[in-house]
């Protein structure tokens, strides 16, 4: 039987986004059914702001960062009244399924939806912190840690110039995956995360040891969630006798063209969530674990905490001397 699929993207943009919605597009109208589009996250389901999408919908846009649906943070989605609203909007255009596209967020918000009226959700993650529990792999991901190793190499450079230390201040308010995964993959000599307990004079004494065993730059990878950064530069200065400078990336992390891979996942996870919805599978999410396909119960999904990678960061220790 033909379906109507509505599909949104939700919270932080995240680049890879506009290639999940293609995947999710294109799937479903080659299998006979219809979709629809909903422009600025849930606030346009509130505002009953969707239309029917075609394949030239989506055509052109899977190079681009950021998502050509919109994203928002809609204050009356949070209330019952607006969830109701947004149920009635998609019910009168006999809409049978909603995917959404977002972050933990976003996923919260959909599995409260979905508990609450019964409608069919599915989630796909997308969030460059990469802090979705069950999967490996978040769109975006990806592509923010190649634009924080385009940061790093340049950092380098200069800081073997000038024989300073530098902290490079990433995304990751709660979970240290970005500062960790770059660390690796660029060199850096330290990584403090949220995930543990941050210890200031422990951080400098390090430093110190480093730069004494003869390190003549230091390149330290902070997530934005642990603390005063700034004071940390100070101290590390004051204590080393070392220039320290703190550079914060901020939001550049999220926009740019998403690398081969936020695309390539990106459209593999839009095809399973659209087949998905067609099927009439739902109160999934689809992710990646070790380059395989899984799916996980929404509800565990956002109630589950993903366990940081102390391998990970343990091989960054060992490696950057």
């Amino acid at each position: 039987m033909d379906k109507n699929i509505a599909v949104l993207t939700s919270g932080t943009d995240a680049p890879g986004m506009n290639a999940a919605i293609r995947a999710v597009v294109r799937t479903i109208l080659s299998n006979g059914s219809r979709v629809w589009g909903v422009y600025d996250g849930y606030r346009g389901l509130v505002d009953d702001n969707m239309e029917e999408l075609s394949s030239i919908s989506v055509a052109d846009i899977i190079q681009r960062g950021g998502t050509f649906l919109g994203t928002s943070f809609c204050k009356r989605w949070y209330t019952k009244e607006g969830r109701q609203t947004a149920y009635e909007n998609l019910k009168k255009r006999d809409i049978d399924a909603l995917i959404v596209i977002g972050g933990d967020g976003s996923l919260r918000g959909a599995e409260e939806f979905a508990r609450e009226t019964g409608f069919p959700v599915i989630g796909i993650p997308a969030t460059i912190e990469n802090d979705i529990w069950g999967t490996d792999y978040a769109i975006g991901c990806d592509t923010a840690a190649n634009t924080i190793l385009e940061a790093i190499n340049k950092i380098r450079d200069t800081a073997a110039a000038h024989h300073r230390i530098f902290i490079l201040e990433v995304m990751g308010n709660k979970y240290g995956w970005l500062a960790t995964y770059t660390a690796v993959a660029g060199g850096g000599n330290m990584v403090i995360v949220p995930d543990d307990e941050y210890d200031q004079e422990k951080v400098v004494a390090q430093a110190k040891k480093l730069h004494d065993e003869g390190k003549t730059y230091l390149v330290i990878l902070a997530s934005e969630g642990v603390g005063d950064m700034q004071s940390l530069a100070k101290e590390l200065q004051e204590k080393t006798g070392v220039s320290t400078r703190l550079t914060t990336l901020g939001l550049v992390q999220r926009g740019g063209s998403p690398t081969a891979n936020d695309r390539v996942f990106a459209s593999i996870l839009g095809e399973q969530a659209a087949l998905a919805a067609i099927s009439g599978l739902y109160g999934i999410v689809f992710g990646l674990d070790r380059g395989k396909i899984v799916s996980v119960d929404l509800r565990d999904a956002v109630t589950n905490k993903k366990v940081y990678p102390e391998d990970l960061k343990h091989l960054a220790e060992i490696i950057s001397y």
